[in-house]
């Protein structure tokens, strides 16, 4: 059943503009205002982790942003050369290093690998959800660890 099926048509009108090059602000800073009261300001802060190697090379880094006292990792990577030798943890422990030290409760994140997921989760992250067929063919897994001061 779509969305819409079921309602009488009302004589309003309405228009719809699409926008694929990018976000509207003009809707999260309404969404932002209404549930401020409920949730406190989101306090959306970005960060980039980057590590080099010793010729200045780079070999893994961390995106994200905290918002509401979470930590949020969009993108972890670290160069395939360089995996399994410890890097992951020490970039990984940087990631929550600065999650204790912008005073979050917690940090999360997402992957589409089974391995990934099986690092995250020996690095102390508990899966928390997942929708399957995303991306296509293959799942998305979300992960959390809880800080505890």
């Amino acid at each position: 059943m779509a969305c819409d099926e079921g309602f009488d048509q009302p004589t309003l009108q309405f228009s719809f503009q699409i926008d694929e090059a990018g976000e509207s602000p003009f809707v999260a800073v309404l969404l932002a205002a209404e549930i401020a009261p409920k949730f406190g300001p989101r306090d959306e802060r970005p960060f980039s982790i980057l590590a080099s190697d010793q010729q200045g090379v780079f070999i893994g880094g961390a995106n994200g942003q905290s918002h509401w006292r979470w930590l949020y990792v969009r993108h972890f990577f670290v160069a395939p050369e360089w995996r399994r030798r410890g890097l992951g943890r020490r970039l990984m422990a940087q990631v929550e290093a600065l999650a204790r030290a912008r005073e979050c409760v917690g940090i999360y994140l997402d992957t589409f690998e089974e391995s990934a997921a099986r690092f995250y989760e020996s690095c102390g992250f508990a899966r928390c959800g997942g929708i399957e067929n995303f991306p296509p063919g293959a799942a998305r897994i979300y992960l959390k660890k809880e800080l505890f001061f």
